[in-house]
């Protein structure tokens, strides 16, 4: 009976160490799945705050009491003076005038018809910024956690840039142009004069790309180094701004990163092999040609030179692919990759 009884005892602490280890291979292998599936993008900001400040410069234009204009011309001129200059300069063609024609020309400003019809648009379009300035301080707290070292804004300021532009950057500030998000569907927009307003720059002029387009344009004027060499290195150049953009934007759908319809999106990774082979058959990667620079960068219908069917800016959206295969290759810092050359980075890339 001894015996029997320690046998029995035996094989159940056989039993109890077996499903114990089958239990530990489990959860190793659960870790792993879940660790693979982690965003590298997506990490902790909760150390990391900005100072970021916001003026709604359009509404402080367009309400303020006329009395109240000069003083509140000076308190523009002292707290966003860039701003403030490129929006009654260029936008608005005021410029540096005295207080009693600066105040008669905001007055002629406020009575033109199409100025109240865009206006009244904007204001209830955009009746609460709020969500706009909290997405865009946490966007900035992703870009300092990962950059800790580089330039952040110190105030973002909206305004009615009457068409002139989406963000426009300073030393210090970021402007935003509100008209430029107000949809295809719009009235005014829809009344804007075919050319130079285009269906495809209509269909731009949506609101899911604020914060993506404010981020992209502080990290191409004061954190990714402006160049002007050969297709390739513009290309990178191009891949790690937008690499940057979608580290401040991590849970941003990635169409929305390289500003493209879900449609273009998929166009455009369908196609990413058939676009590189095209690069490299055709030897443009090493051409240093303005034509053929803007072609694969710039903002149009489409991408010249490739079917039409197809997305605008296929060398952005390849400039963010290699980028984003050399990371995921060499798990380098960001400071790291800013300061990696385009040759050392493209040599990694396989097109998929």
């Amino acid at each position: 009976m001894n015996i029997t009884c320690k046998l029995t005892n035996f094989v159940a602490k056989i039993n109890k160490i077996m499903q114990f280890k089958k239990k530990l291979v489990f959860w190793v292998i659960l870790c792993s799945l879940t660790a693979c599936k982690h965003d590298p993008l997506d990490v902790s900001i909760d150390q990391t705050q900005v100072d970021i400040k916001f003026t709604h410069l359009d509404s402080l234009l367009y309400y303020t009491d006329e009395t109240k204009l000069v003083e509140l011309r000076k308190d523009l001129n002292l707290s966003i003076n860039e701003i403030f200059d490129y929006q009654i300069g260029y936008c608005m063609q005021i410029g540096r005038v005295h207080d009693t024609t600066f105040v008669n020309s905001i007055k002629q400003y406020r009575a033109d018809q199409a100025i109240q019809q865009l206006e009244n648009e904007i204001a209830t379009s955009f009746s609460n910024l709020q969500p706009y300035k909290n997405n865009l301080i946490i966007a900035f707290r992703y870009l300092k956690t990962h950059l800790p070292e580089a330039k952040m804004p110190n105030q973002i300021v909206f305004q009615n840039s009457l068409f002139n532009s989406s963000a426009f950057c300073t030393e210090k500030e970021i402007g935003i142009g509100l008209d430029q998000y107000l949809g295809k569907d719009s009235k005014t927009i829809k009344q804007l004069p075919p050319e130079p307003f285009y269906d495809w720059i209509k269909i731009g002029f949506d609101r899911r790309y604020l914060e993506r387009d404010a981020v992209l344009s502080w990290i191409l004027t004061h954190i990714v180094e402006d160049v002007t060499g050969n297709i390739a290195e513009q290309i990178i150049a191009h891949g790690k701004a937008l690499y940057l953009t979608e580290a401040s934007l991590p849970k941003s759908p990635k169409n929305i990163i390289v500003r493209y319809s879900e449609d273009d999106f998929k166009w455009a990774n369908d196609n990413e092999f058939s676009f590189w082979k095209y690069l490299v058959d055709e030897k443009l990667l090493f051409k240093n040609d303005e034509r053929v620079s803007t072609n694969l960068l710039k903002e149009g219908p489409f991408t010249a030179g490739l079917p039409e069917k197809g997305p605008d800016r296929l060398g952005q959206f390849l400039g963010w692919k290699i980028v984003k295969n050399y990371m995921e290759k060499t798990k380098i810092s960001f400071e790291e990759l800013l300061k990696t050359p385009y040759n050392q980075i493209l040599q990694k890339y396989e097109p998929k």
